[in-house]
C-alpha cells in the first residue's frame, strides 16, 4: 500500500500500510455481501472499560482522516484512533446471539470487556 498525504478525490486523506491494520478476509466477505465499500472504525471514550470502539457503514474522507484498502473495501479512521489500534485486527465475527464488526488482538490494549466493545488502555 502506498504511505501519501494527497490523494485524488480523497483530498488530504492519508493512506497508510496495512501492517498497521490487519482487515480479516471476514470483514471484506461482509462489506462486499452487504454492496458496502467503506467501513469507519473509531475509538472514542466511554464504555466500560474507558475507550469503546465504533464502527459506522460510511465512505465519507476527511481530511485527517486514514484509508486501509484491501481488496476493494476501505477501512477508514482518524490518526488517533488508529494509534489506539495499531497491530490490531478487524474482523467481522457471527455467534447465536448477534453478529458485528470487531477489533481484536489490539496490543494496545490491557483489557477489555465482555461485550468485546471497551478496552482500557496499556500504560508503560
Amino acid at each position: 500500500a502506498v504511505v501519501s498525504t494527497q490523494s485524488g478525490h480523497y483530498g488530504r486523506a492519508h493512506f497508510r500500510k496495512l501492517s498497521q491494520l490487519v482487515i480479516d478476509p471476514s470483514t471484506v466477505q461482509q462489506l462486499k455481501s452487504i454492496e458496502e465499500r467503506s467501513l469507519r472504525v473509531t475509538v472514542d471514550g466511554g464504555g466500560c472499560s474507558g475507550f469503546q470502539y465504533k464502527f459506522e457503514i460510511n465512505d465519507t474522507v476527511g481530511d485527517e482522516d486514514v484509508v486501509l484498502e484491501k481488496d476493494g473495501i476501505r477501512i477508514i479512521t482518524d490518526k488517533i484512533s488508529l494509534d489506539f489500534m495499531t497491530g490490531s485486527t478487524i474482523e467481522y465475527h457471527e455467534e447465536l446471539i448477534r453478529a458485528a464488526f470487531r477489533v481484536v488482538d489490539n496490543p494496545q490494549a490491557e483489557e477489555g470487556c465482555s461485550c468485546g466493545v471497551s478496552f482500557s488502555v496499556k500504560i508503560d
